[in-house]
């Protein structure tokens, strides 16, 4: 819809990222009111139909890439653990897997864990994939769904995992 769940009009797009050079803030109401800025945001401050650009790691590549290792094919409920360096935290879900010299050599039980995206999407990465997948808003009960995400496969040096 135009307009967010407070009744304020929604911009088409906020460019939070580009070319990795911070762009812009996802800005509530609240926010907006407090600093004297337009809102641009729900009051979550939450992105909403969030579009990742594509990579150029073909995903038929990514074992060969990522050598031994760590294979994630799902990360189970988001949450901030600290949102001002943004660092998330959850759970590993589904096909994971121990990698070795690019062969998948055994599966992996349910890991914890705790990272900053500033680290997982700076320094740590090491490429994205050419595919993007997307994941559909699942909380369609009651209203109309709009928080659906667009999103390549990321390749990472290091992931902190804390059990």
């Amino acid at each position: 819809p135009l307009f967010q769940r407070e009744g304020f009009i929604r911009p088409e797009r906020v460019e939070l990222i580009a070319r990795g050079e911070h762009r812009g803030s996802l800005i509530g109401p609240r926010s907006a009111r407090e600093f004297g800025l337009e809102p641009n945001a729900g009051g979550d401050e939450d992105a909403e139909s969030m579009r990742l650009a594509a990579g150029d790691l073909p995903r038929d590549e990514a074992l060969k890439a990522l050598g031994t290792g760590v294979y994630l094919s799902n990360l189970w409920y988001l949450n901030f653990s600290d949102r001002s360096a943004c660092r998330i935290t959850g759970m590993t879900r589904f096909a994971c897997f121990w990698v070795e010299e690019g062969k998948i050599v055994a599966p992996l039980g349910v890991m914890r864990f705790d990272d900053s995206l500033f680290s997982l999407l700076g320094e740590q990465l090491e490429a994205l994939t050419a595919e993007r997948e997307w994941l559909a808003d699942p909380l369609s009960y009651e209203s109309r769904a709009t928080a659906s995400k667009l999103l390549p496969g990321a390749l990472v040096k290091a992931m902190r995992f804390s059990l």
